[in-house]
């Protein structure tokens, strides 16, 4: 509950209670005559006093949402319950919240050594053979800037991708199955806004991708960490908790997680699916990384074990294909699809078409994956340097199988925010393993991102840090 305490100020801690209700009842969950939970029971789920369910409750009565029966307690009024696919709306109490992002702060400020942004190297990207379908495509589409697209992603696109999914990642997909939104983090915004209201529950790993926390808190919604190891998941723990808290999804990174590295492993995969259908949680499948793996393949997504749409899949290309097309293909089942395509149509009617042709033909080209084999070996070899130069610092992390960070502990005791400021002083970057954390600790971590600087400035600039680090 600290987080929902924190914003009682601005907006009344019976309000945020009153807009949980009426997010439910206008979801369809509690409907017209249904009962709603006692004031006792709600209370105890929401971890606030009865006098505060109970002022939301008489507001929802006086708001002719919900009637009294004496002695027997508040139901759905007739006409209310019915489902509802609702926009954001930037003026309604905690879905406004404003929240601070030391992500991006740090991002924006240009340093020498580059260690805190996730991305490639533009350097190690087929620049020029980009340049080339560009051309292509104008040729291909003489109309294409005159032309929106559809809402759901260029039908051309779709069909391809989804061929792609089913032969390279064994998921069983139809175009019809598949939204194109502009990068990762619009998908998670469409989805939070489609499944999060007030005082709602969302497990999320610990830690996590920062943004995606910031996203659902402006939802209004509760973040209940899970611990994300080596080996996986604690399945016990993750059952509990969905007992416990009753969320409506579970958002997750499990290959080449996000900051860790980490990858869960198949056996989790299989019963995540399970869990999610028992207690009726959505699982949201965040997967930027997976092509880029050094060794072995990574498992086949979770979304691959689903036969029953409790899985939504987030397949980005922005990090290592072409970042500033912003390309990212969502899969998921009907009415799920529906309704995500109705949201989206409020936000921007259609990702830009251009941007997909030239996706579309640069993606499925076979130089461009001849070249992602390079890469990987190219990225291998960033990550190795960046351990060897951190092998004498006393630091520990565990080797990634994949992805583009290590995530590091630092002695107990060492000031990661301190070393921070004086390394931005340096002309280095860094994002401190706090801004990962729902809980707002971990604050012995950091990442650091091996892919976006050459060899000579990642070598300076790893002997810069442990330097600097030994000072403090």
């Amino acid at each position: 509950m600290k987080k929902v305490r924190e914003t009682e100020q601005a907006h009344p801690l019976f309000r945020q209670v009153y807009e949980y209700a009426l997010n439910r009842i206008e979801r369809g969950e509690w409907k017209s005559h249904d009962k709603l939970p006692s004031i006792r029971l709600l209370a105890e789920e929401l971890g606030v006093h009865r006098l505060t369910v109970f002022k939301a409750y008489r507001q929802l009565t006086e708001d002719g949402k919900v009637y009294v029966k004496d002695k027997s307690g508040y139901y759905v009024s007739q006409g209310h319950g019915q489902m509802l696919v609702q926009g954001f709306d930037e003026g309604s109490g905690v879905s406004s919240y404003l929240h601070s992002n030391p992500m991006y702060d740090i991002q924006r400020i240009p340093v020498k050594y580059q260690f805190s942004l996730a991305l490639i190297d533009p350097g190690l990207l087929p620049n020029l053979f980009l340049s080339d379908y560009v051309k292509r495509v104008f040729d291909m589409y003489p109309k294409v800037m005159g032309t929106y697209a559809s809402v759901q992603g260029d039908e051309e696109l779709r069909e391809t991708l989804s061929g792609h999914f089913r032969k390279q990642q064994h998921l069983q997909l139809s175009s019809g199955e598949l939204l194109i939104t502009s990068g990762a983090q619009q998908a998670i915004n469409l989805i939070a806004r489609m499944m999060l209201g007030p005082m709602d529950s969302v497990l999320i790993e610990r830690p996590t991708y920062s943004v995606a926390m910031d996203i659902f808190r402006r939802a209004g919604a509760r973040l209940v960490p899970v611990e994300i190891t080596p080996e996986g998941y604690d399945l016990d723990e993750v059952e509990a908790l969905m007992a416990k808290h009753k969320p409506r999804m579970f958002y997750m990174n499990p290959t080449h997680h996000n900051p860790t590295g980490y990858t869960v492993p198949v056996r989790q995969r299989k019963l995540l699916v399970e869990l999610a259908e028992r207690y009726r949680c959505l699982l949201v499948e965040d997967d930027p990384f997976r092509d880029m793996y050094f060794e072995e393949e990574p498992p086949p997504p979770i979304f691959a074990y689903d036969t029953e749409g409790w899985v939504v899949y987030i397949g980005s290309f922005s990090k290592y294909v072409a970042p500033g097309l912003r390309i990212c293909a969502v899969a998921c089942r009907y009415p799920l699809m529906e309704r995500l395509i109705k949201i989206k149509s409020l936000e921007d009617n259609g990702t830009p078409l251009l941007n997909q042709k030239i996706f579309l033909h640069y993606y499925t080209s076979p130089r461009l994956q001849q070249h992602l084999g390079k890469l990987r070996i190219a990225l291998q070899v960033q990550k190795e340097i960046m351990e060897q130069e951190l092998s004498q610092s006393g630091w520990q992390w565990e080797t990634p199988g994949g992805g583009l960070t290590l995530w590091v502990k630092l002695p107990d005791g060492t000031p990661v925010d301190a070393l921070l400021r004086k390394s931005l002083e340096h002309s280095l970057s860094f994002v401190p393993g706090s801004v990962f954390d729902p809980l707002g600790e971990m604050r012995s971590w950091l990442r650091l991102c091996y892919s976006f600087v050459s060899e000579p400035l990642l070598r300076e600039g790893m002997q810069k840090l442990t330097a600097l680090a030994r000072k403090l």
